[in-house]
């Protein structure tokens, strides 16, 4: 959605909640803040919307906006996703920090793994493992770097390999550390993302790495989508960004999850 010219008029609420679930559908999160703005009104009247939509069992409020109510919604292509980059960014940045000299690596799909990617230092020495194409070709940029491109069916959205092929290499995989992404983070239900075989593919990761450091900006606190990959006691690591309210923080932590913000 675009944001509304001065002058024009706001939607009636009718076409606010159709915007909203347009919105929904397309992206699989909305932000309450973006759409009061990209909407012409106040906070407090998309609050009421959001309200009005969970009473109808259309989507379920979260932190900071809305998800579908049942976790399942059209997934958008990593290279499509490009909010908060700059944050992103600085994920993966603080991410690196924790990458071992020499050793094997493992990265999991996503658009901030794909930043991570970028940044990778070219070091002889490491080895990487992903089955996320985009990553792959990022990573066959830095010559000292040994690539490993693991296999299987591509997923469109992710451009991540997933299923039996994938499943038997990351079963045998060990290594040192992983980065691995998700689509949503929840007290709750832990981590969750909207594939079934993707998630199997991030659950094996997660039992492959030594040492698990999630990559994930504030806007997936919160989310919970169809399919669980993992628990938070999973995670040795979460790389988040400053957005992240404090009172979140604090439950994290109180959780046992340690929390390092970039």
């Amino acid at each position: 959605m675009a944001s509304r010219a001065e002058g024009v008029r706001a939607p009636f609420s009718a076409e606010r909640r159709q915007l909203i679930l347009d919105e929904l559908r397309g992206s699989g999160r909305v932000g309450a803040a973006e759409l009061a703005q990209r909407l012409g009104v106040t906070g407090e009247t998309v609050r009421r919307d959001l309200v009005a939509l969970e009473r109808e069992g259309r989507l379920a409020r979260v932190h900071g906006g809305a998800v579908p109510a049942d976790g399942t919604a059209a997934e958008p292509a990593v290279s499509a996703r490009v909010s908060h980059e700059a944050e992103k960014r600085r994920i993966a940045r603080a991410a690196l920090r924790h990458l071992p000299a020499t050793g094997s690596v493992l990265v999991d799909a996503g658009s901030t793994t794909a930043h991570l990617a970028e940044q990778f230092p070219d070091r002889a020495g490491l080895v990487v493992f992903t089955n996320a194409l985009p990553i792959a070709a990022l990573l066959l940029e830095k010559p000292q770097l040994e690539v490993h491109l693991i296999g299987g069916r591509l997923r469109a959205p992710t451009s991540a390999a997933v299923g039996p092929w994938a499943g038997r290499v990351l079963r045998d995989l060990h290594v040192d550390v992983l980065f691995a992404g998700t689509n949503g983070v929840s007290l709750a239900r832990g981590l969750t993302t909207p594939d079934p075989e993707e998630a199997e593919a991030k659950a094996l990761m997660l039992a492959a790495a030594r040492h698990r450091i999630l990559l994930a900006d504030h806007t997936k606190l919160g989310a919970e989508r169809l399919c669980r990959h993992g628990s938070l006691d999973d995670v040795d690591l979460f790389v988040t960004d400053a957005g992240m309210p404090e009172d979140d923080l604090r439950a994290l932590r109180d959780a046992g999850v340690e929390v390092e913000v970039a």
